[in-house]
């Protein structure tokens, strides 16, 4: 059995081909074979030899020309003081230069053409960074937490991974909102014992081809019930009120197949759902596949990658997490996460009077109710096995206490950490964040910020101002070209007078470099039924406190590692400037790894899943697709890759994205 490399392991079927034609040119293919690069990978291969140098010279001419013409439009304007220029698009035009640079040194590379292959059918489901049971025991882990632990090992830039393909009988996910009940069977790892099995059979109803949710069961009398009964124990006249009460963000741990965070969307609520890596019966995957916000995480030793003072509510109903170990760490991590006059809300079979006679489950309870004073908690209610607790607002409850985790110093309150080990202190008191709940402007006004506000993350109004116009015209120009034509058989560019796409061709969307999450706020303003995770890489200014309190959500991430998600879970992955940002890094990874993990998130395209050519890299970093379908329109181009994956890949040649 083959075993991943770098990322994924190489398996069967080579992958070869170049191409960085115009699409819609029927003349296309006959210029192709003439000039020599239309066989096979060895024929190809073969004339590198004599045409390689013709070409690296030809591409450094054109390059150099094209250099020259750019900084003399750009030394020209900048020249004419008394003609007033837009800020934003000196901008582009200093990262079309940069951009411009970078695919000059790229052309004067090492062109060599490296086959990628595809892995074998066993890595249909893989995650990387995450060990699975056998790998656990054989490195002997007594605590059993290796098992969900985030292990990212650094390999070779000399080796590279495979691509991974979908099962045999995937299906092209139901529409939101749909989909939000209906998902298909083969989509998902579950097995026929996971099928039978008791826990399962209460949440959802299995058909011969399709899997339907239910309201779900194990949250005490079904979800709609379960978050009235929330609603009222925090003092709401009803779940309607969450909004008015401050109410936005919502971390669901072990959150079962999302039906929680589905109801609470309805309620203008918006939940991540967070839960440890399974290989089989995924809540992540499963909670994806509905077209709700996951990503896998856990509270096994790390700190999760978002920002202290980011959540309204953290949730955790039966999610197993043993909250009285280690003398609460667990539940101080809670504590960072909730906003000041936030709620903690707690359901557990242990909670019912019944189970507390018992002597095991009235020792846990006693430390579990100590750790939650010691962090200045209020417990608000408790019906059955529902307990609410209210985080203070008040930084003097800290110094007033007896006992308890002391307030982080400067060096370890740590903003937003990234898989940092559990601190024993408590995050954020310093921070200009501080502010409660129900002093926060309610959804959706509170994703426009005043100057005020924005002083708190360095940021002038008018570049949030220019940045949230630029991606309204941005956001227009990508949705005209998600056209079914790019997909026919004969693709042409979209006109005016074709129809648009639906409102809802996209509901799962990744913005790899999200700044200042202008992006969300552009796809939510022209009414798309999309979400948005927003990711602020490790590389760059980290806005990732600004997003979450614009009432978005997101996530620190490093993407010289793999994204903790499963294959195939989004329709639209969206990059503006990643590249240029990585690349300016040193000693970091390669390209290859970065495009390989963006086909291993991206979703297939129906017809044409089963072709076998699909990506080739030349140089160190650059990349050329094969059956590529490319549109431009005021210099936004979008690349949509129709050989295996619906790929909603945006590239913008003015703004130094690809």
């Amino acid at each position: 059995m083959s075993r991943p490399l770098s990322r994924w392991s190489t398996g069967s079927g080579r992958i070869t081909g170049i191409s960085d034609r115009d699409p819609f040119n029927q003349d296309y293919s006959k210029d192709f074979a003439e000039n020599g690069f239309g066989h096979e990978a060895g024929a190809c291969q073969s004339r590198q030899g004599t045409g390689l140098p013709f070409v690296k010279l030809g591409l450094a001419l054109v390059m150099v020309l094209a250099l020259l013409g750019s900084l003399y439009w750009t030394i020209s304007i900048s020249t004419l003081s008394q003609v007033p220029i837009n800020r934003g698009h000196r901008r582009l035009q200093e990262l079309l230069v940069l951009d411009l640079s970078e695919i000059g040194e790229l052309s004067l590379g090492s062109a060599k053409l490296r086959e990628l292959e595809f892995c074998s059918s066993e890595y249909e489901d893989y995650v990387p960074c995450y060990c699975n049971v056998s790998e656990s025991l054989d490195a002997g882990d007594p605590d059993g937490t290796m098992e969900y632990e985030r292990q990212c090992v650094r390999e070779s830039a000399k080796e590279h991974g495979c691509l991974v393909l979908p099962p045999r009988n995937y299906r092209i996910p139901i529409r939101w909102p749909s989909g939000r009940n209906f998902i298909w069977k083969e989509n998902v790892k579950i097995t026929g014992l996971e099928f039978s099995s008791g826990s399962l059979t209460k949440r959802m109803m299995v058909e011969e081809e399709q899997i339907s949710f239910r309201s779900d069961s194990l949250m005490v009398d079904g979800v709609e019930d379960y978050s009235h009964q929330i609603a009222e124990m925090i003092g709401l006249k009803n779940e309607s009120n969450f909004n008015e009460a401050g109410i936005r963000t919502v971390l669901d741990i072990g959150c079962g197949f999302g039906s929680f965070g589905a109801h609470l969307f309805s309620r203008q609520l918006l939940t991540m759902c967070i839960a440890n890596y399974e290989r089989f019966g995924s809540q992540v995957q499963i909670t994806l596949e509905r077209g709700m916000p996951a990503m896998i995480g856990s509270f096994a030793s790390k700190q999760l990658p978002y920002p202290y003072l980011s959540f309204d509510i953290v949730h955790c109903a039966r999610c197993e997490i043993d909250w009285e170990k280690k003398d609460g760490i667990f539940l101080i991590e809670v504590d960072r996460l909730l906003r000041p006059g936030g709620y903690f809300i707690w359901t557990s079979l242990t909670n019912t009077q019944r189970l507390l006679h018992d002597k095991d489950n009235q020792k846990k309870w006693s430390l579990i109710h100590d750790s939650a004073e010691k962090l200045c908690w209020d417990m608000m209610s408790q019906q059955e096995e529902t307990i609410v607790w209210k985080k203070t607002t008040k930084k003097k409850c800290y110094s007033s206490r007896k006992s308890g985790p002391p307030v982080c110093d400067r060096i370890h309150d740590l903003e937003s950490p990234y898989y940092q080990p559990l601190n024993p202190c408590i995050a954020g008191t310093g921070s200009q964040r501080w502010l409660p709940i129900e002093y926060r402007t309610p959804w959706p006004s509170r994703a426009t910020l005043n100057s005020t506000e924005l002083d708190i993350y360095g940021l002038q109004s008018w570049d949030f101002a220019e940045d949230a116009l630029n991606w309204k015209s941005v956001v227009h120009n990508y949705w005209t070209l998600l056209s079914p034509l790019i997909f026919s058989d004969h693709p042409k560019r979209p006109g005016d007078e074709d129809p648009s796409p639906p409102f809802n061709m996209l509901r799962n969307v990744l913005d790899m470099n999200a700044r200042f999450g202008s992006f969300n706020a552009a796809l939510l303003d022209a009414g798309k039924t999309a979400w948005v995770m927003n990711v602020v890489p490790t590389s760059g200014p980290n806005y990732l406190p600004l997003i979450f309190d614009r009432g978005f959500i997101g996530v620190h991430h490093d993407w010289c590692e793999a994204f903790p998600t499963y294959p195939r879970t989004y329709d639209m992955v969206h990059a503006e400037g990643l590249l240029t940002l990585e690349t300016n890094q040193q000693d970091r990874c390669s390209m290859i790894d970065i495009f390989l993990e963006v086909d291993r998130i991206l979703r297939p395209e129906p017809a044409m899943k089963e072709k076998k050519t699909i990506l080739s890299i030349t140089s160190k970093h650059s990349l050329s697709c094969t059956n590529i379908v490319v549109c431009t329109r005021n210099e936004e181009v979008l690349c949509v890759n129709t050989s295996t994956k619906k790929s909603w890949y945006a590239i913008s040649v003015g703004t130094g994205t690809y």
